[in-house]
């Protein structure tokens, strides 16, 4: 009988194991390619950098970027069996990296590779994002457009915008907020001023001209001059100089309830919400943008520091800080040609220069204190430009 107990007590003991494990099941650790492993932990350091990873067949799996590149890969070799770690171990027949001098370089300069390889296991910066502009036409009657394209056709060009479909709403109710056609280009144009020897009076070409959304210029209703003041009142708006459309809709909201047509009111409220959202977004991220002008000196790994010649949102040169006199002098002529060129705007932009735009942005706004390591150019010239001779730099 005691035999009996002591066993059934240790089968108890038992079964009350099994249950706990299964109630908290172990992480068991896998370590694919321990042959690559070995290499990583061998070679690699724990030193800022961008890393690759290539299949059996050298296609790029995926590319990373770490302040500890050596800590990073060993990580992928202590991943559980199924998770994207451990699969991109046991699928990787390579690995190789390089090193960056800090974080804000490698965050780049992994953005870049990765859009322009597009590897199979990425998903931030895989997909060469579209980024919506709002676009003002050269043409006799201007439009105000949503586009995703930029042209040299000396149209003026307000962006870029990561919300492509929320900016055609916008831009769609901005236009019709003022009166601006939104037909086709070649659509003809004819102005209540414009001299006819055979007119005969012109019909609308689309419903919005009945519907009074639009001045109509394809029937002559509008003059130059009205239609000149409308386009005018857009552009204030887009450059943030403006609020000409919200105080159109608040007029029209005041009508609309002393008519009692509070239903259209409504309508006319919504818009009113959206164009002040979006203005005050125009306003910030253009603010953003033109801050987005200075010298950023950023220490690097075991003194590798860098000058990095931001302008507007874009890394212009990238350059190892001077340490002498003949060094300070090249600098000095970079951050001369860099910041007192004219700058052509947007329309110089790709979509891989506005998604660096962003970028640069993000990293300013996720790390303010680094705001700290910059410089207006006219300071770093002043502390750093080539020496003096009797109180005047040298040229």
């Amino acid at each position: 009988m005691a035999w009996g107990a002591v066993g059934d007590e240790q089968a108890l003991s038992l079964s009350s194991r099994r249950n706990d494990e299964s109630a908290t099941p172990r992480r068991i650790t896998v370590h694919p390619n321990p042959t690559l492993r070995e290499h990583v932990r061998a070679s690699a350091e724990n030193r800022p950098g961008v890393y690759r990873m290539f299949g059996p067949d050298g296609q790029l799996l995926y590319v990373g970027k770490s302040v500890r590149v050596r800590t990073r890969l060993l990580s992928y070799f202590r991943a559980a069996r199924g998770e994207k770690a451990w699969e991109l171990a046991r699928e990787s027949a390579r690995i190789d990296w390089e090193y960056i001098p800090n974080e804000f370089a490698a965050l780049v300069r992994e953005m870049k590779q990765i859009q322009s390889a597009q590897p199979r296991f990425n998903v931030q910066h895989k997909r060469r994002k579209i980024y919506s502009f709002v676009k003002i036409t050269s043409e006799a009657a201007p439009r105000v457009l949503p586009v995703t394209r930029i042209a040299l056709d000396g149209a003026q060009y307000f962006g870029p915008f990561p919300r492509v479909g929320a900016v055609a709403r916008i831009v769609r109710e901005l236009a019709q907020t003022l009166g601006l056609r939104d037909c086709p280009g070649p659509t003809p144009v004819f102005y209540g001023d414009q001299l006819e020897i055979f007119g005969s009076g012109r019909m609308p070409r689309c419903l919005r001209a009945e519907l009074q959304s639009c001045l109509a210029p394809c029937c002559g209703r509008p003059t130059v001059a009205e239609y000149a003041a409308a386009v005018t009142t857009a552009r204030a708006f887009l450059e943030g100089r403006g609020a000409g459309p919200l105080r159109e809709i608040e007029a029209r909201m005041t009508d609309a309830s002393r008519r009692m047509d509070f239903e259209y009111a409504a309508l006319l409220r919504d818009r009113l919400e959206r164009l002040g959202r979006f203005r005050d977004e125009l306003t910030g991220f253009r603010g953003t943008v033109e801050d987005l002008s200075f010298v950023y000196r950023v220490p690097g790994h075991h003194g590798d520091d860098r000058v990095y010649l931001i302008r507007k949102g874009r890394i212009r040169r990238d350059l190892p800080l001077p340490k002498g006199r003949a060094a300070r002098a090249r600098v000095a002529a970079a951050v001369a040609e860099v910041y007192d060129t004219p700058d052509h705007g947007p329309s110089a932009l790709s979509s891989e220069e506005a998604a660096e735009i962003l970028l640069v942005a993000r990293w300013f706004k996720m790390n303010p204190e680094e705001r700290r390591r910059t410089v207006t150019p006219a300071d770093w010239l002043r502390d750093h430009g080539p020496e003096r001779r009797n109180g005047a730099r040298a040229r």
